[in-house]
């Protein structure tokens, strides 16, 4: 029997079909929920987010435990881009470049201000943000962002992932945010 502390433990069952022995849901529920505990980063760090990164992933906070254990130095094997530190205007080309090469589903973490914004460098040669050149589903703050940043943004692209439909990449609104982009 339940104890009145138990009670608020006890996980409900997401809506599906239930009955003795079983449990079924929909495609895109399963699917969503296997894509969003198998990220595959792949880290473009240039700066100081970079190492924050590092600490991110080493034993104290531990990034694996969310899935993202594999990181992936090959854009054809990744599906999650995270671009850490500044990004100089002649690298521009490059990182869109990795990221055209990725497969879909793919989606962009932008870590620290330098990333997201230009940071303090706002100068002729550093890219006043990634957005600019591609499209970016989760922003991180700071400079560089704490490793528990970090986490909270995996864990808002966790979100995202798993909410996504298989279709929306097929959409016309998906179609027309590359088209500003200039990408097909």
């Amino acid at each position: 029997m339940l104890t009145e502390t138990d009670k608020y433990n006890v996980v409900q069952a997401p809506p599906g079909v239930e009955g003795s022995g079983f449990f079924a849901t929909s495609l895109d529920k399963a699917v969503g929920l296997a894509r969003k505990n198998s990220l595959w980063p792949l880290p473009f760090a240039t700066s100081c987010c970079g190492i924050e990164f590092m600490a991110t992933m080493a034993s104290t906070y531990d990034l694996g435990r969310f899935g993202a254990e594999r990181l992936s130095f090959s854009p054809r094997q990744a599906d999650l881009l995270m671009v850490m530190g500044t990004i100089a205007k002649k690298m521009g080309p490059i990182l869109r470049q990795v990221y055209e090469q990725m497969a879909e589903p793919k989606w962009v973490l932008s870590m620290g201000a330098c990333a997201s914004s230009g940071g303090i460098f706002d100068t002729y040669s550093v890219l006043q943000g990634i957005d600019r050149i591609i499209p970016v589903d989760v922003y991180i703050p700071g400079c560089p962002p704490r490793p528990e940043q970090v986490i909270d943004g995996i864990l808002r692209i966790q979100d995202l992932v798993g909410k996504e439909s298989l279709r929306r990449r097929n959409t016309p609104e998906y179609k027309a945010l590359l088209a500003q982009y200039g990408i097909e």
